[in-house]
Formats: C-alpha cells, structure tokens, sequence
C-alpha cells in the first residue's frame, strides 16, 4: 500500500513523500491515519535533527515519520494481535513508551509509523508496550489531542508534597492548594487550566494564571471564566505579568503572603523559572513543563529555601499510558474539553512548513488532517478567506456559532467536503 507522509532527513529537512509501505508482518497493524496535532515537540525534532535524543542517527539513508499526537482506524490486523484489535476499530498513540527501557517513539523513531501521514504500519512495540489504546469517540479530534491532555495529566501527577517530619512522598498538586501556572494561556497551559477546574478528584483552591499577552489572557477568561471557577470551590485569577511593577510581589500578595504550593511552568524562560521560584510556599513544588531547545539552559533557585522551606522541583515530559486512558475517560465523559486548544486547521500539505515555523505562528494548536489538501488556517480568518471560498465560509458558520472553538460537526464538515491530497 502507498502512503503518503512528512519525513525527516536531517536538520530543518522535512519533506512530504509518496512511497510503498512494506508488507505487513503477522506482528504488526496497518492503519489509517486521519487526524494529527502538531507539537513543538516536532519543530524542536525538525531543528535538531538526528542530534535529537529520540531520533536516529541515519535519518539522511533511512528518514523516519514525524507526528506523534495522532488518531485513525485500524485496516488490518496480524495474527498476532487479532485477539486484542480489530480491523475498523479507532485508535489513539501513546508515543512515550518508557516502559521499554527506550526513548525510541512513535513520530521521531520509526520508519513506517508517524501522525504525519495516510497510512502507517504500527511495529509490534507499540502494542507490547501497551500503547496502543482503542478509542470511542465519534470525532477524531480529541484522540489527537489526548497525547498532549495525557503530558497535563502526568504533570499534575508528577507535582508532590512531604508531609512535615516526614520522608514520605504524597504525589499530586495539593488539593484545596494554590497553585499558580506561568506563562498558561498557550495551547497546553489552556489544556492545564481545564484539568485543574475539573479534574473530579483534585482541585487547587486558588488558580493563578499569568501571561503577557492581554489578548490570550482575555481569550482564556472567556473559555474558563473566574465566576465557573468560583461554582466548582475555586477562586480563578488571571494576571498579566508584564503589566505590573514588581510581578513576583503581586503573586505573592494574592497567594495571600504565603507562596504557592504548586507552580506549573509553561514557558522554557529564565526569568520565568526564576519567577515560579520566588514564589513557592513552604512545601512548593515548581514543576518545569516546558522543554528547552537549548541543551545548556539554566536558571538560578534558590537552595536556601531548598533546604529550609522545603521547596523541590520537578520536570516531566510527556504522560505515560494510564495519564492518557484518564485524558480520554475525562473527555469521554465531558468533563474537559481539549478543543480549547486549538486555533488553526490545515491538511497534511501544510504540515513541513507549520512544523519549521511553529513558534512564529500565533494561537494554540495547529490540528492536521492528514487525507485533504489545505494550507493551515486560522479558525478567526475563515470568514475573510470564505469571501471566495465555499469550504471557509461554511466553516466559519459552523465553528463561530461555537465560540470558534473546533467541534465534531466542523470535522465531518471538512472531511466530507474539502479537497483530498
């Protein structure tokens, strides 16, 4: 069978191709791909190439698939797998299989298996790994956007407390705490704002949201407003950082003097590290989310407090697979909404250019559909672009009545009409 897909053959070098996958083996799944979202993970990739810790030395002979936060439906099943996976079934990746003792992942790894592209062969890896997850849900959509849910997830996971006299470690955000997420209203910060409000188990008592951005701070107070915060026990504010004289003294003047007990990092920054630094509380716990480019990024903390006040820091990168099967119960339920995330929508043409470039284009995530033709575009520019488009003004009526937020109905619009690739 031929695919098509964007592949990696060295620094900057993404290229979209048409070529024979190989045949399938009795241990292996063929598979459809029809959504993809698209992660600085990739652009990060895309610039560095095979110094990249997860891909491999020889991209220049033997290119690999990028995209790794993808859905589709299974074709074919080997004898192998028959028992667990069936041909029509849809799915979603688990692309962190640390499990395997390798940093090896599906859309930096391998061959035949990425986002970006048609159709791929799933290794036999994935499913031993136990990263290969069946979804329900009717739009595919949310089963892309559960890898990057399932790294909130793992985050807020990961964050812990010690209780006094103690040496035990209590893992998870401190509930009924105060917690603070740095530079959040980006794609994954809105993600984070969403499970913190209505994760049904553990909930911060206040959420302190920064940026320096009015019009993303604004965008946020829309889709999660402090009066719905303030209904579900929490007191919700957002504050632009760049607008305030001394930012460290205001966060610590509503925390209410006390410093946070969590503080969530959404920006690779010095100054920002430094910041959610000065602002932990006795006990805090700085969780650094977001991954620098720079190898040789650094930041002061402060070790008095490390040792007296007892504050920590942790990193995380990616969720496992149980943060992810809990991404797509809370979805599946409708208690969260990963949708919010997202601002543009293209086919998988537009996929080399939007990766290169991904930090200079505005909004949140960029959603790929892997089977139509169409250059990325901006949910708030498809009335201007609909004035002598069919397919972008129907689109505009569906996602504005919507709050332009994207939705299974604007989907099935755009699968069923636009242009294949």
């Amino acid at each position: 069978m031929k695919t098509k897909a964007v592949r990696i053959y060295g620094k900057k070098d993404l290229r979209l191709e048409e070529f024979e996958l190989p045949q399938m083996k009795d241990d292996e799944i063929m598979a459809h791909v029809i959504s993809d979202s698209i992660c600085m993970s990739s652009h990060k990739a895309a610039l560095q190439g095979a110094d990249h810790k997860r891909v491999p030395g020889d991209i220049d002979r033997n290119p690999t698939m990028i995209g790794h936060e993808f859905a589709g439906v299974i074709l074919e099943v080997g004898s192998k797998w028959q028992h667990k996976f069936r041909k029509g079934q849809k799915f979603s990746i688990q692309p962190a299989m640390a499990q395997t003792g390798s940093l090896d992942a599906p859309g930096y790894s391998f061959r035949y298996i990425g986002g970006d592209a048609t159709h791929i062969i799933i290794p036999n890896i994935v499913m031993e790994a136990d990263c290969l997850l069946e979804y329900n849900g009717e739009a595919f959509f949310p089963a892309s956007l559960s890898e990057p849910m399932s790294c909130i997830v793992g985050a807020f996971h990961a964050s812990y407390h010690i209780p006094p006299g103690t040496y035990n470690h209590e893992m998870g955000i401190r509930k009924n705490g105060k917690m603070a997420i740095l530079a959040g209203v980006g794609p994954m910060g809105l993600g984070a704002i969403d499970y913190a409000l209505n994760n049904p188990d553990r909930r911060p008592g206040l959420l302190v949201v920064t940026d320096i951005d009015d019009s993303r701070l604004a965008r946020a107070a829309c889709l999660f407003t402090p009066e719905h915060a303030s209904m579900k026990g929490i007191k919700l504010v957002y504050l632009n950082t760049a607008k305030v004289a001394d930012p460290v003294k205001e966060l610590r003047e509503i925390s209410g003097g006390t410093g946070y007990d969590d503080v969530f990092v959404f920006a690779p920054v010095k100054q920002v590290v430094e910041q959610g630094d000065a602002i932990l509380g006795f006990d805090g716990c700085l969780n650094f989310f977001a991954g620098p480019t720079n190898p040789e990024f650094r930041a002061e903390f402060n070790f008095y407090n490390v040792h007296y006040a007892f504050t920590h820091i942790v990193g995380t990168s990616g969720g496992n697979t149980d943060d992810m099967r809990e991404s797509l119960k809370l979805m599946g339920e409708g208690r969260i909404n990963p949708a919010v995330m997202i601002t543009h929508v293209g086919g998988l043409d537009a996929v080399v250019d939007t990766t290169l470039n991904l930090p200079q284009i505005p909004g949140g995530k960029k959603l790929i559909y892997t089977n139509i033709s169409m250059p990325l575009v901006s949910l708030y520019k498809l009335k201007e672009k609909g004035a002598d488009n069919i397919l972008y003004a129907e689109l505009h009526e569906i996602v504005s009545k919507n709050d332009y937020i994207w939705s299974l109905e604007a989907e099935k619009y755009l699968l069923a009409n636009a242009k294949e690739i």
